[in-house]
Parts: structure tokens; C-alpha cells; sequence
């Protein structure tokens, strides 16, 4: 999603102002809408069903009316505001006559132009701007229709004061699905509370290019993985039932699709994938959340698929996801995407075409400002679209303000919401769910470290003294970075001295436009005084990685966030190699959003600590780690090339891939799946309740794993498989099942997986989907590369 720039600000606001004005004048006129509103009001009884409620009220509506469902307000928020910044009433009468669809982000001020923490609402300031706004739509326009407010929700709830839990990409390092439907259960309920009814997110892109700057925003580049993770993310933001429970909020799928594969790996680029690439990679996470779960929101991504803007794919939202998955629920345009496809990938003239275009193909809502379909109304008039297009969408939108009971419960309680926002529980599962996140790449025995031993403790890098939290983060109550945690952690036991390093950038300002390199001079004499503390010490962490500015979303041609290289930003490598000189053991914790190829420091470093970006509790989990506190038990949900030059890499690549380069290895750095433990796991030979099915059988897999070490810990058991000869080409290896389980000293457990039709199946050459007979290597491990196989004969 990206932010859009004030300067179509006054050309927008202008636009939809006078459009809607004018609206507001003609639809007084119209006469069946009237004589509607003469019947018994069903839409306003909440024992109806919900279907019956959304007939009687699109009856009512006259067209002006039904196009202001379709769109919401973000940039134009001035418009409506008092000099102070609060609703006016009176204001949103003139500029909005005909009611609100959607309130863009109510925790902002001034919409995008602003985004900035110093103009962020607090808690009791977002739910004054809710409830006024609400009172206005409910009892000073004509139907009174609440409005739905919608905002971002990624890792919590980004405004002041929610908790911040670990970015996805962190979150899918745990391998722990029902250890996200916690986190996302807490993130509902901080925004829930404040009147908020519709979360974008999660993130169900199959992330395939590191280079990518939203790759963290993803649970990965695998399909199987990111469609549990989603099922589970979904089921904690929405839960299992409709109308929505208390606490729980729509949650958004998106980008619907290709979007982690972007073309040069650059944000919204052409996804240049085919049909099979499509249905074997990016489509299985959508459809298996849709299959699995109650979402009733999915946003279209802006990329191209194949020459056509997936906003007005009508093979993608209406072929694919409407009639082959059976989806009835919204589809939401990303922010300004419809408008792009006039400035971006000029397939229509103007915004009055490309909101024809893109209501056609499905697209429900115009995100966040509704420029484009603000011009729906006279298209109609016009003869260029049929009003039934225009009722289609409104029915989805009102059937999400209807299942939200938003008519029945359209306020928000400030007291509640304060009482709720980053408790103790809330704090306890942000804790949780960074812990669990570590991923131990490399470790010669200095870790755990031993508080008794260790006399003095050198904490250097950059990322040491502040929590960084990732993109889509706000300001939580409380953070606590990586020198933090190691300074509670160990009290007065251990000397605990701390120099920055280096900088990496001279900013690190998410939302800042330009991205500037550290001065190189200052960071020489920084590395200089690192040295000088590193040399008193007889341990060294260093915390590198990446910052806010150096992987993030580029969502503008001066606001960049992708790469061309995946090595160390700045002179942070500079830093290690002095470090490393001194000969002392050095312990490198990574804090960073997309993989890299840190080649030289994995080699050196006695230990090498993946913690991506952990959230608000990240420096307390660390520590834990570090101390031995806590086991690591995370497995990496990427692979980590060693150098931008071998992408793309992953690890389900054809038989044909990779042949070899000279003079290096095709080999990544770290396996997808990747990860140790301070004991140590024996994983028997997977077995099989049959060695033959039928096509439309099942097999049991049993797999025997032992902790045989002397710590308590987590495994993850990973099931992959492979059909020996097909009639197209097959990946070498496919995930389709994993557990993570935690064993006692010496603990045996038996771990069983059920492989059906669903898991063999392949799209043939005419692109159905069957399952072919034939033999299928049946493979279990710890990672993606150590596998113990079996073999599996399908017959007809």
C-alpha cells in the first residue's frame, strides 16, 4: 500500500467535492429510492437476516447515494475538519451530502501528507474522531449508514500506544500458526476497541526476491507455509464467526497477486510469471485462506500480470477468485492503484474510464480517497455502465458494515480501549511471539553465554541501543532494544559497555523520502572507539542488519525502499572485520527485513542470531536467547543467497535450475527451513501407513524425533515431497506439512502427517488440476536440504 503526495491533492479534492455536491442536488429527485422509503424499514431491524437487511436498504438508495459507499476520505480530511483537527459536522454535509462509505486511518489527522507520529491521534483522540463521525452518518444523513473505518494492522495496530509484536516475516520464522492466530487475536482487539472494523492485512504474497523491500511484510516464499500462516492470521483478526464477535475485526487478504516477485525485484513492478507459476506459487495462499476461513476482504495488488493491471483482471477477481474459489466477500482497490492506471500503466484515458474498468473486473472499493469512482454516478447517467454494476459493489460493502454491527454498535468506548491497549497480556504475548521468532544460523559453543563467566560484555553495532520495529510500526508504550535486554538481563553480574559502531543511514525515518548513507568520516571514528571498548571486553555481540529507510515499501519514485545488492548496507562490514581482528569471540545478531548475504561475517563469527525485527519486547527476547534463558527454535522462511547474483533463489526450483556457475557455488548461504537449537534433535525415517494409494486416497507419515541433547527445546518437523515423473515439470521439493514440537531432555514424540489428493495434486498441460499415478519421494527433516526419505507408489 502505498502514500500518496499532496500534489493531486487540490485536483482530487476539487473533483469529488463538486461531483458529490452535485450528486447530493439530484438525488433529492429521485423518485424510487422515495417511495421505498415508505415500507417498513428491515434494513434497521437487527433480527433480519443480513441479507434481507441489504435488499431493503439498496432499495431505498438513490444512485448518488450508493456511489459514496464505494469510496472513502484520507487526503481530503481538511475538508471536514475544524481548525483544531476535529470532525465538523456541517463541513462533511457539503463536501459528503450523500453519506461515507469508508474512513481512511481515523488515528491521522490530515491524511497522507502527514503521516508522521507528531500528527498521530491518541487513543482517546481516535475514538473522539470515530464516534463524531459516526454520530453525523447515523443521524444527519438521510439513511443513516454508519461509516466503516478501515486501517493498517501488519504486526499491531501502527499508531501511538498499541503493542507492537515481531514484523510477519519474524512471525513466520517461528513456524507456529497457532502462535499468530494469539498475536493477531491481540491486534484485533487493540483496534476493534477504538471503532475500527476492517484491518489490511495480513500479507499472503510469496515473497520469491529479497530485493524486494516488502519482503518483510510476507511469511515467506513458500506457498504452503504462507497459506497456514494466513488461515491462522485471518482466524485470529476475524475469528470463525459472522456477524463479527466482540473484538474482532475484517481482515483484508492481499495483494491479490504476483506482487512478491516484482520485475528487477523493484515495488509494483511487472510480475512476469505464467499462468502455472500463478497457480503453483501465488495463487494456493489465497485460496486456501479463502477456502478455510471467513474472510470477507481481499485487496488486488498493483502490479501487471501478463499486460493487464490486476485491478481490471477480470480473469483473476472474477474467473479465479469469484468462480473457481467460490469467494463472495469485497475486493479493495490498494491506495490509489485505479488512479495508476491512468498515470502508471496507462491502459485508460482518464479516472471516469478507470473506475469503469476496474468496478467491471470487481473491484468493490476505490482506496483511500475514492477519486476514481467519485465519477461512477455520472457514468451512469451517461450510459457508459450499467447502475447494476454500481449495486453489485455496494452489496458487498454493506454487507460488511451489516456482519461488523456497525448499525446496531457504531461507537467506540475510550475508557475500554485505554484499559485494553498494551496490557500485560498483550506484552506477554508480544514476548511470546519474539522468543520464539530467533533463528540460530551458526553457533561454535559460545553460546548460550554464561553470566558467570563472562566478565565483561561488549555491545556493539548500530541496531544495539534502539528497537527497531520494521514498516506499518507505531510508537508502542514501551520498547526495549537488544542492549537493554542484555543490561536487565544480567544486572551487576556482567560488565555490560556499549559503542554504536557505525551508522547506517543518517536517517531512519520510515516515512522519510530521502535516504542518505552515513558520513563515512564520522563512521571511521566510530569504528575506532568500538574497537577501543571491544578490546577491554572478553565477549563481543554485534547487532547489525538493516534500519526503517534501507528495506521498506517504495511506494513513490522519491520514496525508495528495494535493492540491487544484499550485502551489509554502509561500512558495517568494515566494522565486523575489526572486530573480528581482535581475535575475541564475537556473537552477530541480526536485525533486519530482508535476507542477506552475509558471507564473511557468518564465516567468522563465533556465533551468527537472526532476529529480524522482534517488535516492542525484542531486546528482553534476545537476551533470553543469548543467555540461554530461552532455546531457539525458529527456522529461517527464506533462503539467504550469498549474493544477489544467484537470485532468483528458492528452494522449490525445477530440476533444471542451477546448473552451477564458475567459480562460486549455487548453493544459498542458509536453506529455507534453516535453523538450530542449544540441544540436539535425532529425526527417524518417515513412515508410511501404506506404501500404495489410490488416486484418491490418503497416507499417514510418522516420523519419530528425540530430543538428544541436555536442554528442553523446539523442533520443527518439515514434510516435503516429490513426484518422480510427471507430465510437467515438478519443483525438486514441495512443503506440505510441518509441526513444531517441544521435547524434555531425552523426550521422544512421534509426529504423523496426512498427505491426500490436495497435497500430489499438479495442473496438467491443460491446466486441470489431478492427481497423476506414479512414485513420490516422501521426505522429512529439519530443514529444506537434510531430508530422510520414502517412497509412495499412487496408483490409478
Amino acid at each position: 500500500m502505498r502514500i500518496r503526495h499532496d500534489s493531486i491533492h487540490h485536483r482530487i479534492g476539487h473533483r469529488i467535492g463538486r461531483r458529490l455536491i452535485l450528486a447530493g442536488v439530484a438525488a433529492v429527485a429521485i423518485s424510487a429510492a422515495a417511495h421505498a422509503a415508505d415500507k417498513p424499514a428491515i434494513y434497521k431491524d437487527a433480527g433480519a437476516p443480513v441479507a434481507a437487511r441489504v435488499d431493503d436498504l439498496l432499495a431505498r438508495m438513490t444512485l448518488d447515494e450508493k456511489v459514496a459507499q464505494l469510496i472513502a476520505v484520507w487526503d481530503h480530511k481538511p475538508a471536514i475538519f475544524d481548525a483544531g483537527m476535529n470532525f465538523d459536522p456541517a463541513k462533511a454535509s457539503g463536501v459528503y451530502p450523500n453519506g461515507l462509505g469508508q474512513f481512511t486511518r481515523p488515528n491521522d489527522e490530515k491524511g497522507s501528507g502527514s503521516l508522521r507520529t507528531q500528527h498521530w491521534r491518541d487513543t482517546r483522540g481516535t475514538v473522539a474522531m470515530v464516534n463524531a463521525v459516526q454520530h453525523w452518518a447515523v443521524e444527519k444523513t438521510r439513511l443513516g449508514i454508519p461509516v466503516l473505518f478501515h486501517e493498517e494492522g501488519l504486526h499491531g495496530y501502527p499508531v501511538i500506544g498499541p503493542t507492537s509484536f515481531p514484523q510477519a516475516i519474524a512471525q513466520a520464522s517461528s513456524w507456529d500458526p497457532e502462535l499468530i492466530r494469539e498475536v493477531d487475536s491481540v491486534v484485533a482487539h487493540e483496534i476493534r476497541v477504538r471503532g475500527v472494523s476492517l484491518v489490511l492485512s495480513p500479507v499472503v504474497d510469496v515473497a520469491r526476491d529479497p530485493r524486494w523491500g516488502r519482503i518483510e511484510e510476507t511469511f515467506g516464499e513458500d506457498p504452503y507455509l504462507a497459506g497456514e500462516m494466513g488461515v491462522a492470521a485471518v482466524q485470529g483478526l476475524q475469528g470463525d464467526s459472522l456477524p463479527l464477535a466482540d473484538g474482532k475485526v475484517f481482515a483484508t487478504l492481499k495483494h491479490l497477486t504476483g506482487h512478491g516477485q516484482p520485475e528487477s525485484g523493484t515495488n509494483v513492478g511487472p510480475a512476469s510469471v505464467g499462468e502455472r507459476t500463478l497457480r503453483e506459487i501465488f495463487f494456493p495462499p489465497f485460496e486456501q485462506v479463502i477456502h478455510r476461513t471467513n474472510v470477507r476482504a481481499v485487496m488486488a495488488s498493483y502490479n501487471e500480470i501478463d499486460g493487464v493491471p490486476s485491478h481490471v483482471n477480470t480473469w483473476l477477481l472474477h474467473d479465479i477468485l469469484r468462480g473457481e474459489w467460490g469467494y463472495k466477500g469485497s475486493i479493495i482497490s490498494d491506495y490509489s492503484a485505479i488512479d495508476q492506471l491512468v498515470s502508471i500503466h496507462h491502459v485508460v484515458p482518464d479516472l471516469p474510464s478507470a473506475a469503469i474498468r476496474a468496478i467491471q473486473a470487481g473491484v468493490d472499493a476505490d482506496l483511500p480517497d475514492g477519486e476514481s469512482y467519485a465519477s461512477l454516478a455520472d457514468s451512469v447517467r451517461a450510459g457508459r455502465i450499467k447502475e447494476e454494476v454500481i449495486d453489485r459493489a455496494v452489496r458487498r460493502i454493506l454487507e460488511l458494515k451489516f456482519q461488523a454491527g456497525l448499525f446496531e454498535h457504531p461507537y467506540a468506548d475510550a475508557d475500554k480501549a485505554e484499559a485494553l491497549t498494551a496490557n500485560g497480556e498483550a506484552r506477554a504475548v508480544a514476548l511470546k511471539a519474539a522468543q520464539k521468532a530467533v533463528v540460530l544460523l551458526k553457533n561454535d559453543g559460545v553460546l548460550p553465554l554464561d553470566a558467570g563467566k563472562v566478565k565483561t560484555l561488549a555491545v556493539i553495532g548500530p541496531n544495539a541501543a534502539k528497537a527497531h520495529l520494521g514498516g506499518y510500526s507505531g510508537e508502542p508504550k514501551q520498547t526495549v532494544s537488544i542492549l537493554d535486554g542484555i543490561k536487565a538481563k544480567v544486572g551487576s553480574r556482567v560488565k555490560v559497555t556499549y559503542a554504536e559502531g557505525v551508522r547506517i543511514t543518517k536517517d531512519d525515518d520510515w516515512y522519510g523520502d530521502t535516504v542518505e548513507l552515513a558520513d563515512p568520516a564520522e563512521n571511521a571514528r566510530l569504528i575506532q572507539q568500538a574497537v577501543a571498548v571491544a578490546k577491554a571486553a572478553d565477549h563481543i555481540v554485534l547487532v547489525i542488519g538493516d534500519n526503517e529507510q534501507t528495506s521498506r515499501e517504495g511506494w513513490a519514485n522519491n520514496h525508495l525502499g528495494d535493492r540491487d545488492s544484499l550485502d551489509l548496507v554502509g561500512q558495517q562490514n568494515d566494522l565486523a572485520k575489526a572486530l573480528f581482528a581482535l581475535g575475541k569471540p564475537v556473537v552477530v545478531v541480526l536485525q533486519n527485513g530482508r535476507p542477506l548475504s552475509v558471507v564473511d561475517v557468518a564465516a567468522k563469527a563465533n556465533a551468527l542470531v537472526e532476529g529480524w525485527y522482534l517488535g516492542q519486547e525484542g531486546g528482553t527476547a534476545m537476551a533470553d536467547v543469548l543467555f540461554g534463558d530461552v532455546n531457539p527454535g525458529g527456522k529461517l522462511p527464506v533462503t539467504v543467497p550469498r549474493s544477489v547474483g544467484q537470485l532468483p533463489m528458492f528452494y522449490n526450483k525445477k530440476p533444471s535450475a542451477r546448473r552451477g556457475y564458475l567459480f562460486d557455488t549455487t548453493d544459498p548461504l542458509f536453506p529455507f527451513g534453516y535453523g538450530l537449537s542449544y540441544t540436539t534433535f535425532d529425526l527417524g525415517s518417515p513412515r508410511l501407513s501404506t506404501p500404495t494409494i489410490a488416486k484418491d486416497g490418503a497416507v499417514t507419515v510418522s516420523v519419530d524425533v528425540k530430543n538428544t541433547g541436555k536442554r528442553a527445546g523446539d523442533e520443527v518437523v518439515q514434510l516435503y515431497l516429490h513426484q518422480q515423473v510427471a507430465s510437467v515439470t515438478r519443483p525438486v521439493k514441495e512443503l506440505k506439512g510441518f509441526q513444531r514440537v517441544t521435547l524434555a531432555p531425552g523426550e521422544s514424540r512421534t509426529v504423523t502427517f496426512t498427505i491426500d489428493g490436495q497435497a500430489l495434486a499438479l495442473w496438467n498441460q491443460d491446466m486441470k488440476r489431478v492427481v497423476e499415478p506414479g512414485a513420490f519421494d516422501i521426505m522429512v527433516g529439519d530443514n529444506s536440504v537434510d531430508l530422510k526419505t520414502a517412497v509412495l507408489t499412487v496408483t490409478e
